[in-house]
């Protein structure tokens, strides 16, 4: 047997490998927050947009959620206004927000619809104020310590979703189009407010009973530390993925990452997963192959 049948025959068994995959997950929804190198580098985007439209294609319905914090840093220091952050939260004043609204719905969700469109895809973009997709409220003042004494700290225009209205995604995703939201809400009189992405999410993947929510981040997955080496974890649990944020084991920008995914397993939705955004087609093998590539973190 020559070795083009061969190789032939390894891409045969693949798609059988994902077969009962294709069948058990038609017509559900995955939510997929999309971040990191994955948004920045131009060949980890096509991936990325390549699997999601593989996924429509097959009967799965997904839902793609993205920030763009670091555009919006970039751009903001071009203006000459230096960003400021408290507790991994982005101080968003009145001319900040300005610059939030037109980075990530002005270039960021445009750039990711035309690339469907250019991989034969159909993408319709939305910012969370569309339809009052995402209704939200002001956060409190943040404490932080300063010195010896503790400071009180007003983030201006940051956001907390208080309900989800999941209407125009549904109707958008029925109609044969892949919705790509912005985390930017409503607030309760009408104002544009900046929310993390992460948690954006997390609250989507709730409201619209999703099947999956997918992490889409710049490491393996989570990693626990025994006798000073590194250990990569499969699956996690809720409660050990707490036990670790106590403990300082999970830590930073990873933070936000996990509580999406506890958000969402609280709220009904059965598998929530987060995998390395920098592996190309990250997302067809972590959902179509047995051993997967990411952590899944379960009930």
């Amino acid at each position: 047997m020559n070795q083009e049948v061969l190789k032939n025959i390894s891409k045969a068994e693949v798609l059988v490998e994902a077969l009962p995959y294709m069948r058990k997950f038609s017509g559900a929804y995955f939510v997929v927050k999309y971040g990191g190198q994955a948004m920045v580098n131009r060949e980890l985007m096509e991936s990325v947009i390549i699997d999601l439209v593989l996924l429509k294609y097959i009967g799965v319905k997904p839902i793609l959620v993205h920030g763009g914090g670091k555009e919006v840093s970039e751009v903001m220091e071009r203006l000459g206004k230096k960003p400021q952050f408290v507790n991994g939260l982005r101080v968003t004043d009145d001319e900040t927000m300005e610059i939030v609204e037109m980075v990530l719905m002005g270039k960021v969700n445009q750039n990711i619809v035309s690339l469907f469109n250019q991989q034969g895809g159909k993408a319709v973009g939305f910012s969370g104020r569309d339809g009052e997709i995402l209704q939200a409220r002001r956060l409190d003042p943040q404490v932080i310590n300063k010195d010896s004494s503790q400071e009180s700290v007003d983030l201006g225009r940051v956001g907390e979703i208080m309900q989800i209205n999941p209407a125009l995604i549904h109707s958008v995703s029925d109609n044969g189009y892949i919705p790509v939201i912005s985390s930017i809400g409503a607030g309760l009189n009408g104002e544009s407010l900046n929310i993390n992405a992460d948690h954006v999410a997390g609250e989507l993947a709730v409201a619209l009973k999703a099947e999956k929510l997918i992490v889409l981040t710049d490491v393996d997955g989570i990693y626990s530390v025994k006798d000073d080496q590194q250990e990569f974890i499969s699956s996690i649990s809720q409660g050990e993925i707490k036990a670790m944020i106590m403990k300082g084991e999970i830590s930073g920008g990873m933070i936000p990452k996990v509580e999406s995914c506890l958000m969402a397993l609280r709220g009904g939705v059965r598998r929530t997963h987060i995998i390395d955004g920098r592996v190309p087609h990250s997302l067809i093998l972590e959902i179509f192959t047995d051993s997967g590539i990411g952590t899944m973190v379960r009930q």
